[in-house]
């Protein structure tokens, strides 16, 4: 029995706000939430649904009203069809207001607390080409829009370089101009798009896994230097050496060549070999006056200026003495850490994957820091009561956890060690205040102040200072 369409159109819905994944919302003439892809906060528009979960509907623009006074022309040619920037047809200046609101409001409806101090949003200065990473699939199957279906012309829908349309595992949206990274990047992947067809190398099929080429990645640092790793299915060395010695050639600014093979049904490389092909083993970049050494596996801050000010906005949360001990949780390569060590008497990083904590030894002895002490394993197995013991009770536990927040056993551990503060660093503002409602038995939040790592994006990181109550 065929499934009944129940799409229709919702009239003069306005759009008040920014709510999950970067969606505009708004309310119908009767009350219904509505959730619009595509929105900006203040349009008045006709919604066409698309479907309804959880008694709310969710749809894109049928028919603008009046448009929004944020609204802006996107610059980039992708916009509509990439889906990686949703943001940038609204003003910068909004965005940010918005991020704030997502902020606030995760805290007052999920943590249910006061803040003493409530500071400003830290703004990206540079909101174009302020990505230090990139990464680029190669997919036999390129997304072509509709609207140019629709014209009837003839279109090629073989081999397309760019990024995975939203929702379409196997087809890829062709970019040929993303403004996310310096300019070297569009430079290398049109020019490796262009070598590839006319040499008549496969690009990788994500149903039959079959196909030459995978992904692209793409490093750079401030001063101008570039690492790459290309993926292969198959290692094919006289191709690879020939397209290896090409980008080498074409591209001197590229100073990390590498390459990794992978004939894996998923593109996850974390546990695949790099193969070192020319050049330096790392790039090295700095944060503050803390120097570091970024291999093709590393996990690094894709936005470098911006990490800067998130780090300084924990160093001014802390207000070091120099007597400090100092618990610093999912350190990665130690970045945090390495940061605020020579501020305090000693610190110590729990990171799980055992590659980031080589990374973060590696750049503690580039620095020449010694009162630092690094351990791999997942937090809330490493950190326990005999921890404690060893390391001494912290005076300050900064904890920077992945999108799902801190495990229970972590909360409650830190309920148990009573650290007089602690600075929580969250990418993802509704875990974090889940996480402090579950803290507030034992303590209260003095200050936050949310930084915009990623312009024309919905993602937004917040620190937050917790002092333990008397």
């Amino acid at each position: 029995m065929a499934r009944r369409n129940r799409r229709k159109i919702i009239q003069n819905v306005r759009l008040t706000g920014i709510a999950d994944r970067g969606k505009a919302v708004g309310r119908d003439q009767e009350g219904m939430v509505v959730f619009v892809e595509g929105g900006v906060p203040g349009d008045l528009m006709d919604v066409m649904t698309q479907r309804k979960k959880k008694g709310v509907w969710n749809g894109i623009p049928h028919q603008i009203h009046e448009f929004s006074e944020d609204r802006t022309e996107a610059f980039c040619q992708h916009f509509s069809e990439c889906g990686g920037c949703k943001w940038q047809h609204l003003q910068y200046s909004a965005q940010i207001k918005h991020k704030n609101k997502v902020v606030l409001d995760a805290f007052s409806r999920l943590a249910k607390v006061e803040i003493e101090d409530i500071q400003d949003i830290i703004g990206a200065e540079k909101t174009k080409n302020y990505r230090n990473k990139m990464v680029y699939s190669f997919s036999n199957r390129k997304w072509i829009s509709q609207e140019i279906i629709d014209k009837g012309q003839e279109v090629d829908f073989r081999n397309g370089l760019g990024f995975y349309r939203a929702g379409a595992f196997d087809k890829v949206v062709d970019i040929h101009e993303c403004h996310l990274q310096d300019n070297l990047s569009n430079k290398l992947r049109n020019r490796l798009r262009d070598y590839t067809l006319e040499n008549n190398i496969s690009y990788h099929d994500p149903k039959s896994h079959k196909g030459f080429m995978r992904n692209l990645f793409v490093r750079n640092n401030r001063k101008g230097e570039w690492m790459v790793n290309l993926v292969f299915h198959s290692n094919d060395q006289e191709i690879i050496k020939a397209m290896m010695e090409m980008v080498k050639s074409e591209f001197p600014e590229i100073v990390s060549l590498w390459y990794t093979i992978n004939p894996k049904m998923n593109d996850s490389t974390a546990d695949l070999d790099r193969i070192h092909f020319s050049g330096d083993k790392f790039l090295q970049e700095s944060l503050g006056d803390v120097k570091f050494n970024i291999g093709p596996k590393s996990f690094f801050q894709t936005n470098t200026f911006q990490a800067e000010r998130l780090y300084q906005t924990v160093l001014d949360f802390a207000e070091f003495k120099g007597t400090e001990n100092v618990y610093d949780l999912y350190t990665g390569l130690g970045s945090i850490a390495l940061y605020v060590a020579k501020y305090c008497k000693k610190v110590v990083g729990i990171e799980e994957i055992e590659a980031a904590i080589e990374d973060a030894k590696m750049n503690q002895v580039l620095n020449g820091i010694e009162n630092a002490t690094f351990y791999a394993g997942d937090v809330k197995n490493i950190l326990d009561d005999s921890f404690a013991e060893r390391h001494g009770r912290p005076d300050l536990l900064i904890t920077d956890p992945p999108r799902m927040g801190m495990h229970p056993d972590v909360v409650n551990m830190l309920l148990r060690l009573e650290s007089p503060k602690i600075i929580y660093v969250s990418c993802n503002p509704s875990t974090q205040a889940r996480d402090v409602a579950l803290l507030k038995e034992k303590y209260k939040v003095l200050k936050i102040r949310p930084v915009d790592m990623f312009p024309h994006t919905h993602h937004i990181e917040n620190v937050a200072l917790l002092q333990l109550r008397k």
